[in-house]
């Protein structure tokens, strides 16, 4: 019988639930990437990520079963089709995975800052090498293979300068002149269309091999979303004279035999949808031009009503497991 200062708190029981959620689904992905690759690098990179990931999740099963808590269901071999052909073309897994790792080095950060319990933070430590790792080696082999494109050059400065007028942060004259982009906004554009690229790439072989027809309609949504938001960040760099050289071409085969089960695709979208969600945030604090913090804000509405219609979608197929609740106090008192 765990004893109760030994107990994991509510924080940790909610921030350990979603973490397994996140780690077997992308265990699922790493399974079918694994199977389809013949690029033996590709394949050790995700072969030692899919191994560490395995280790993290056994640790987390442990605790909870120690802990007299259920273990989620999360993603199961049953939600991954190994027979089905090679849906994205090679150098995709790769890329798919460091858009992933990106994620999960935010999660971690906030994870162990809700962390209170030497094992927990043990899990969370662990797992924040794993993932820099990988990313590292992600981009790494996708600069080698000519897949990944890295932001544009720029003059280095030689003096030191301060803002003088406020009209830095103007954006919105339509026969003024913008200033041209300082280089925190460049970088936070650029990211923008890569991880959309990649985004885009994903949800069209989904939205091509899904079956259920309100599913496809929310992949082919979905598409339509991510084209938006390249075409807004491509924009705003053209206006200043910047040219975005894209990731190479389209990597998705013409397979229509889905790879994943319906429940991970869907929830898979919708963890891509809460990071693009925080992305837009992040985007909209840095950026010192009007105009961009209002495209930014414009776009997180975007991204929030599409998270918000694929939630209701998710739980009307039951895809959507529920977490850990609190105690419903007032249910109880009522009985």
């Amino acid at each position: 019988m765990t004893k109760q200062a030994d107990c994991i708190s509510s924080s940790e029981l909610g921030t350990l639930w979603l973490t397994y959620q996140q780690k077997t689904l992308i265990l699922r992905v790493l399974d079918y990437f694994i199977a389809k690759t013949d690029d033996h690098e590709a394949r050790n990179i995700m072969g030692g990520l899919w191994q560490d990931l395995d280790h993290y999740v056994n640790k987390i099963i442990r605790l909870f079963e120690n802990q007299g808590i259920v273990v989620p269901v999360g993603f199961t071999k049953g939600d991954v089709n190994l027979e089905a052909p090679k849906l994205y073309d090679n150098g995709f897994d790769i890329m798919f995975l460091r858009i992933l790792k990106e994620i999960s080095m935010g999660m971690y950060t906030l994870n162990l800052n809700m962390s209170y319990q030497g094992e927990v933070m043990d899990i969370y430590e662990g797992l924040t090498v794993v993932t820099q790792n990988i990313y590292k080696r992600s981009t790494e082999y996708l600069l080698k293979k000519g897949i990944l494109t890295t932001p544009p050059k720029v003059t280095m400065p030689i003096v030191n300068e301060f803002i003088e007028s406020k009209d830095y942060l103007s954006g919105f004259n339509l026969f003024g002149e913008k200033r041209a982009l300082n280089t925190i906004e460049v970088g936070i554009l650029h990211h923008g269309i890569e991880t959309n690229n990649v985004g885009l790439q994903l949800i069209s072989g989904f939205a091509q091999c899904a079956n259920t027809p309100e599913v496809k309609e929310y992949f082919v949504k979905g598409m339509e979303l991510a084209k938006k938001q390249i075409h807004t960040f491509e924009e705003i760099l053209l206006q200043s004279n910047i040219q975005f050289s894209a990731t190479s071409g389209s990597t998705v085969t013409t397979s229509t035999m889905a790879p994943f089960s319906e429940k991970l695709m869907m929830f898979c979208i919708h963890l891509l949808n809460t990071f693009g969600m925080v992305s837009s945030s992040f985007g909209a604090i840095f950026t010192l031009r009007n105009d961009l913090n209002l495209k930014a804000g414009l776009i997180a509405k975007d991204i929030y009503v599409y998270t918000h219609d694929g939630i209701k979608l998710m739980i009307k197929h039951g895809w959507l497991e529920e977490p850990p609740q609190m105690e419903d106090r007032k249910q109880l008192i009522k009985q």
